[in-house]
């Protein structure tokens, strides 16, 4: 008996997972194949004006028009989802506009992030299904049933219309967060390469390169004391070598220092003068007052950018549509920046995130003995503050835009 049971018990669950794997599969397929949106807006048509036709009989000319308006509704529903709402509902109360009425919530759901518009959207619905405009039920347990119904048609749609638009701003949110998260790596990999490249230019600069040049200094001691030409042309011909050695060998230093790990030299790095094309190119709603010369040295320049560059994309992530103040000016030899943004005026999902870009800065104005500074504001803004010494460069040699106001 007991090995019976136990093959019962393994059959059950080889069936279970069979049915669990297909499932599986045709979830997959079917996100693999979305369907277009013109096929999805057929169906639920077709389903609308069904409900519609089937509840024909003994219904008044009234009643058949405003539930076939409410299923033709339907048409407006991806533009206009309050209007198709609203010509669904005459349906709902006098006709049969079960089917497209629950269809226009789920849509109203899916499309409006208005909250006091859903609820009111949902209160109007639970009375249309309740039936207590046309009379209420007499017994007790048509009230319980007509509740219970009444909440399901009114919540139902309405709950999975915004879970389907939550799912499409995650699914967004995740990309682009896999995207900046494949961007850090991709910027760790290029700083540790390009520390690498730093230390072998280093060690050529302060070993190969002096070697080299002691060398050179022998050779040309031995051209001049040479007790025959053969000896000085031998010398000579040494000296030149070391020569062109060491030429390649800055050439090669060069290359190694100005690397960003690719096989050719790193473009020219963002500076003061680069500022209006990051900030119009950020697509938000920003005021800027920078004053700051372009007699600062290029570290606390490509600082100031990186700061700035930092804090709007954080806006963009996490508050998005808000408002960006952007300022900096010099006071009492100090480079002062601030980003400071309101409240967002989108949607917004808290999403976890790495930190690392907050940390770089902070390392970066460490490094030029300053501080960043960071925290929320009131009504539910956000605030960075980049402090720097002054570091100038003589003007003959300052490179960037004229100063900015």
């Amino acid at each position: 008996m007991a090995e019976t049971a136990g093959r019962v018990r393994a059959a059950l669950s080889g069936l279970d997972g069979r049915l669990e794997g297909l499932v599986d599969a045709g979830l997959r397929r079917a996100r693999a194949r979305k369907a277009p949106w013109w096929v999805v807006d057929a169906v639920f048509l077709a389903a609308a004006v069904v409900d519609a036709v089937l509840d024909l009989s003994g219904a008044t000319t009234t009643e058949i028009t405003l539930s076939l308006v409410a299923a033709g509704a339907l048409v407006l529903r991806r533009r206009f989802p309050v209007l198709t709402f609203a010509l669904t509902m005459p349906g709902l109360f006098i006709g049969s506009g079960v089917v497209a009425a629950s269809i226009a919530l789920f849509t109203l759901g899916e499309r409006t992030s208005r909250r006091w518009l859903m609820l009111l959207a949902a209160v109007v619905q639970f009375v249309g299904f309740s039936g207590f405009v046309v009379g209420p039920p007499q017994q007790l347990d048509e009230i319980v049933v007509s509740t219970v119904y009444a909440l399901i048609f009114a919540l139902g749609p309405l709950a999975i219309g915004m879970l389907v638009r939550t799912r499409a701003v995650l699914v967004d949110r995740i990309a682009e967060l896999r995207a900046s998260r494949a961007e850090e790596r991709r910027r760790g990999a290029e700083i540790a390469l390009s520390r690498e490249r730093a230390l072998l230019a280093r060690e050529m600069h302060d070993v190969v390169s002096h070697q080299v040049t002691l060398i050179a200094v022998q050779a040309g001691g031995m051209q001049m004391a040479g007790r025959d030409d053969r000896e000085r042309e031998f010398a000579r011909t040494i000296r030149q070598l070391c020569v062109v050695t060491l030429q390649e060998l800055r050439e090669m230093v060069q290359v190694l220092r100005a690397s960003g790990g690719t096989d050719r030299e790193m473009a020219p790095q963002p500076l003061l003068g680069d500022l209006d094309r990051l900030i119009g190119a950020s697509g938000l709603e920003t005021s800027v007052a920078v004053d700051l010369p372009d007699t600062l040295s290029q570290p606390v320049q490509r600082a100031v950018y990186r700061f700035v560059q930092e804090g709007l994309t954080n806006v963009r992530k996490h508050a998005p549509g808000a408002s960006v103040r952007i300022s900096g000016r010099l006071h009492r030899e100090q480079v002062l920046v601030d980003v400071v943004n309101g409240p967002p005026r989108a949607e917004r999902l808290e999403l976890p995130g790495s930190g690392l870009g907050l940390i770089g800065l902070g390392e970066r104005a460490s490094l030029l003995g300053g501080r960043l500074e960071s925290g929320p504001q009131p009504g539910d803004g956000f605030a960075l503050h980049l402090r720097l010494p002054v570091e100038h460069v003589p003007p003959e040699v300052a490179v960037g835009a004229p100063p900015r106001g």
